[in-house]
């Protein structure tokens, strides 16, 4: 499964990277801290999965979401934010995100949604 991550935190970045590549079937294809390389490096990469933060530079994650979900609709989306506000859920789960997780509570919750992901596809 070929996964991109955005966010603006090189650290986030680092960690879900060491996180997921101890996942066999994973494989990362592309990383991006703000919104425009996500914009043309998602498109590029074309990733099965695509981890997102909200708050970035040049734009929003909610920017990149819309437009990954006009350009790659197949692409499940997992947005991984510290702005867990209920009007941000809800925004992001209209523009097609599958997965809305806080940061500070539910980190761990992206690998395994991950692997389920690979399981429900074999």
């Amino acid at each position: 499964m070929k996964v991109f991550i955005a966010d603006d935190s090189a650290l986030v970045r680092e960690r879900l990277i060491t996180m997921l590549t101890d996942v066999p079937e994973i494989e990362i294809v592309g990383e991006a801290e703000d919104v425009p390389t996500a914009i043309t490096a998602i498109q590029r990469a074309k990733p099965d999965v695509v981890v997102l933060d909200i708050r970035m530079p040049g734009g929003s994650g909610i920017d990149v979401l819309s437009h990954v979900n006009k350009v790659l609709p197949k692409v499940v989306v997992i947005i991984l934010t510290n702005y867990p506000q209920p009007q941000y859920r809800k925004k992001c789960m209209e523009l097609g995100a599958r997965f809305f997780f806080d940061k500070a509570t539910e980190f761990e919750k992206v690998p395994r949604v991950i692997k389920e992901l690979i399981e429900s596809s074999e």
